[in-house]
């Protein structure tokens, strides 16, 4: 009978002990660990070891209970298997979830948007804030002939191929494979009838981006821009030079200048539309979705000439007579004179 209920006493000892390992092992994998103070997401960068994970979590108080998420981490071999991204971190997350996302690299895209670009520079740098590239290695590739010629581009139309939006792009993305998501987007915007009305008009859609950021220059509004457009395609259909002040701008370097001298005309520039009939040899700017339609869709008309308002509205006379255009620009310079704007 002892003997009887010594072997009970032991069974239900186990028993205990089997249900208090489960318990525990339930704790360790299946209870939440992440901290009221974790961030929304977790950005693993590009080459990152085990232990620098485990630094990036403690330094973003990501967890309740550091030992137990890599008790799991070694039993599902996670330090052999890191990878970089950005992660959804989700409130009641636990150590088995948390260690699946990560090795099995389930990253969340990144809502890539960008807008109001002039330079390669300013968009690199706006890339590099979104995402982990970093801007200098964009700004060469955009620099590098070779590497921009298989995508038919070079260093002075590399602008064109960005069309403003917002993307879902992974946030380790190489520089190499964004230029070529970019280019991909790039060609599903040109559709075959974007590319019709770009043939109507005797350019190609890389050419149409490069006026498209001179209307979008002269005023950002979208209610004047196709009549601006009107303007440039009348001038290039007569070979007249397009005499556009953004350009010169654009050449100087300085987009603040608010009153442009007859010195800064003669700025020896390809950009230089006083100087050189047609387009010049890039855009200016990268012209918006909206306003690479306006160009498109242009307004038909006999206006050959504009000149700012002399309201300062932002907004232009337009003229078909040189004896108009020129009392229009009359009428702006004694403002500019008026209101003691001299650069």
């Amino acid at each position: 009978m002892n003997r009887k209920k010594i072997i009970i006493s032991i069974f239900i000892l186990f028993i205990l002990a089997g249900t208090v390992a489960l318990y525990l092992a339930y704790k360790v994998i299946f209870a939440n660990n992440i901290s009221s103070q974790s961030p929304d997401c977790l950005y693993i960068k590009t080459g990152s070891t085990y232990n620098q994970v485990i630094g990036l979590l403690k330094e973003k108080n990501v967890l309740k209970n550091m030992k137990t998420f890599r008790l799991v981490s070694e039993w599902k071999k996670y330090p052999q298997k890191v990878k970089s991204g950005r992660y959804a971190i989700k409130p009641k997350m636990n150590n088995n979830e948390l260690v699946n996302m990560l090795r099995s690299g389930n990253q969340e895209a990144v809502d890539f948007t960008f807008n109001n670009i002039r330079t390669k520079k300013q968009f690199a740098q706006k890339v590099s804030q979104q995402l982990e590239i970093d801007a200098k290695d964009l700004l060469d590739l955009l620099n590098d002939n070779i590497f921009l010629h298989s995508y038919n581009l070079n260093t002075e139309t590399a602008l064109a191929i960005f069309i403003p939006n917002t993307y879902k792009i992974w946030w380790n993305i190489s520089c190499d494979e964004f230029i070529k998501k970019m280019y991909v987007e790039y060609e599903k915007f040109w559709t075959k009838e974007r590319k019709q009305k770009a043939a109507d008009i005797n350019l190609n859609p890389v050419e149409i981006s490069i006026l498209a950021s001179i209307v979008e220059e002269e005023n950002h509004r979208t209610d004047e821009q196709a009549r601006i457009a009107g303007v440039y395609i009348n001038r290039l259909k007569k070979g007249i030079p397009l005499q556009a002040d953004p350009t010169i701008k654009f050449a100087l370097h300085d987009f603040g200048i608010k009153r442009l001298l007859y010195t800064d005309l003669e700025i020896d520039s390809p950009y230089n539309t006083y100087k050189y009939a047609g387009l010049p040899p890039g855009p200016i700017r990268i012209p918006s979705l909206t306003c690479i339609d306006k160009v498109l869709n242009y307004e038909q008309h006999n206006y050959i000439f504009m000149c700012a308002k002399e309201d300062f509205s932002g907004y232009h006379n337009f003229a078909v007579t040189l004896s108009e255009h020129t009392a229009n620009a009359a009428k702006y310079h004694n403002a500019l004179n008026q209101n003691r704007i001299k650069r």
